[in-house]
């Protein structure tokens, strides 16, 4: 017994962490992976049944799992950036969500033929879309700045709002109360109001008191993490002592209180538990659906089908159709935001957990909410994870699907540099904080963002119109440094460049740390000034199509800087520090600056 559950949890481990490298190596939506072994592990081959093999323990542990995403999830709702995102994501989150749980209570209840309180809590449940599930298909999927914006707040709103409706729909079905009857307005309507209040109370007090501990020196950085989720864990369970479903009211508000204070570091942190969530949303969605019973899949029934079918291209299309009205946003956003909405985690486990309750207290159709809910979840993100880039590319709301790069700093050579990848269809985006700097290259029609991407504001403006690659070359080796250091844990260590900050600052023990820097662009001699002075000589860079007679002599030529080579799947970048040489194949685009004597006069030599 002992060793099956070593087993079982070891191999839980190990692959959802290999569902999530497969899905990221192949584009893959990782939760439809981790569905599918959930399926195999469990009612497919038998291999782990995590209710029967922990015993009362599962539950509770899964609960405290699921309050550390929904507690993720709340840190993401920062207030300021939600009123900046517009009326439209207010619209569809605010409008959206009464609207799809009314829609998704009457489709359970006429449909499926569930009890009226049942469907209550199916509608809420489904409202919730999650931003662990919506967030990894939007990094690979390259959609419009502004679509982006809209699925992306939805899910972050969504989750902790919906997690909360459904706390409160399922409070009311466990209290078994008619809203009809005196007891209601003399007991459990108070009741929820102080629980509201404590839930409130209790996610509030605890931010101030973390600002107040972290603003003044008075909790080290290595505990800052630790104290953190142990204070939303404590949260979770004092509030749900109190009142079934409150903790997750709690710890929503503690993760909004605490992103919504600004607490210095407090971003850093979010790295951290981000990278946590990965894991946890990970194990507990294998265990979640590893525990699905063939009983339970036996409830899928016509019925359920049918219900799963409305949700889709009812609930949702209708939801979204009436909460728009009135909008500036076109008929192809309003029917690609109408269709997709793949629901995750929170739903799962909120499904697990009330299921059992539900029976418990005696509901008929409690055991149709697990299978009616996993129904809509199996579908939502097998149809939705797969069709969204496809859909999205039909509908011309996609950016090009090539890698991209972004090149930080607007000088003269990097607008050259960048007017080249444009010239030859390569996507780039410079950014710059200096209006005046881009707009020399805004009239040659490149792509520009002006923000400064040390804020926050600006991490999320290049989310919107996603970057592969980073290339910082501005005079500044040490902000090129920061900015690399801030980027690399999104964007990924090894895509993140910055021109030489000087030889002696290379050295990996005296120099700057490989941890706070990029890698260097091309040879440690190719610094800012370099660059500067040879775009002034008249060097400019240029694109050659690499054949077999000249990509061997890529990286070889001391009169030419050979910068990168562009495939038609990556972009290889040129590093002295890469452990192998680029080699260029034929069909390959090389870029390179070149000398006044080399350089193309006319677009025919060009080409």
């Amino acid at each position: 017994m002992q060793y099956d559950i070593f087993i079982g949890i070891a191999s839980t481990f190990g692959a959802g962490m290999l569902a999530q490298w497969v899905a990221w190596r192949f584009r893959l939506p990782a939760i439809v992976l981790l569905f599918t072994i959930g399926l195999l592990f469990g009612p497919g081959l038998g291999i782990v049944h995590p209710s029967e093999t922990m015993g009362w323990v599962f539950r509770p542990l899964v609960s405290l799992l699921v309050a550390i995403v929904v507690f993720e999830g709340g840190m993401a709702l920062d207030i300021r950036q939600l009123r900046e995102a517009g009326e439209g994501v207010a619209r569809l989150t605010m409008l959206a969500l009464p609207i799809n749980w009314v829609l998704g209570s009457l489709a359970a209840h006429y449909v499926a033929h569930l009890e009226w309180g049942t469907s209550m809590l199916f509608g809420a449940i489904i409202v919730v879309t999650g931003p662990t599930v919506v967030l990894p298909l939007l990094r690979s999927a390259k959609l419009q700045p502004r679509v982006a914006a809209f699925l992306r707040w939805e899910a972050i709103v969504n989750d902790p709002l919906g997690a909360i409706l459904a706390a409160v729909v399922l409070q009311l079905m466990l209290l078994h109360v008619d809203l009809h009857t005196g007891v209601f307005f003399t007991h459990t309507l108070p009741d929820l109001l102080a629980a509201a209040t404590e839930s409130i109370s209790a996610g509030i007090l605890p931010a101030y008191l973390i600002r107040y501990l972290f603003t003044r020196d008075m909790m080290p950085e290595i505990l800052k993490t630790p104290v953190l989720i142990s204070m939303a864990l404590l949260i979770f369970t004092a509030c749900n002592l109190e009142m079934e479903g409150a903790g997750l009211v709690a710890v929503t508000i503690f993760g909004m209180a605490l992103t919504n204070l600004h607490i210095p570091g407090v971003a850093e942190l979010r790295r951290i538990k981000e990278s946590m969530v990965v894991l946890v949303v990970s194990v507990l969605f294998i265990l979640l659906t590893a525990d699905l019973h063939r009983d339970v899949l036996k409830h899928l029934s016509i019925p359920i089908l049918m219900l799963t079918l409305v949700v889709l291209f009812v609930v949702r299309p209708v939801g979204i159709f009436f909460s728009t009205l009135g909008t500036s946003m076109p008929w192809k956003e309003r029917l690609f935001v109408g269709w997709i909405a793949p629901r995750g985690i929170v739903a799962a486990a909120v499904a697990g957990a009330a299921g059992i309750r539900l029976k418990e207290t005696g509901y008929q159709s409690a055991d149709l909410i697990m299978p009616a809910v996993f129904a809509v979840i199996a579908v939502t993100m097998i149809l939705h994870g797969f069709s969204l880039r496809p859909i999205a590319r039909a509908l011309k709301l996609t950016l090009s699907n090539d890698p991209a790069i972004a090149i930080l700093g607007a000088s003269k050579w990097s607008i050259d540099l960048a007017a080249c990848l444009h010239r030859e269809n390569i996507p780039v985006l410079l950014v710059d904080n200096r209006s005046s700097a881009l707009m020399a290259a805004a009239q040659l029609d490149i792509p520009v963002l002006r923000t400064e991407l040390l804020s926050q504001h600006g991490q999320e403006a290049l989310e919107e119109r996603p970057a592969d690659y980073l290339i910082a070359t501005t005079g500044d080796g040490i902000y090129n440094g920061m900015i690399c250091g801030h980027l690399a844990p999104a964007m990924g260590r090894e895509r993140v460049f910055q021109i030489s900050p000087g030889v002696a600052r290379l050295d990996f023990y005296h120099g700057l740390s490989r941890d706070s820097r990029g890698k260097v662009l091309g040879e440690p001699a190719w610094n800012y000034t370099l660059f500067d002075t040879l775009f002034e000589q008249g060097w400019r860079f240029v694109s050659r199509a690499a054949n077999e007679a000249n990509a061997a002599g890529f990286g070889a030529d001391d009169n030419r800087l050979d910068i990168l080579v562009s495939r038609r799947s990556a972009i290889l970048i040129r590093s002295a520090e890469d452990p192998t040489v680029i080699t260029p194949m034929p069909g390959d685009l090389m870029i390179s600056m070149v000398p006044p004597t080399d350089t193309p006069h006319t677009e025919e030599e060009a080409a």
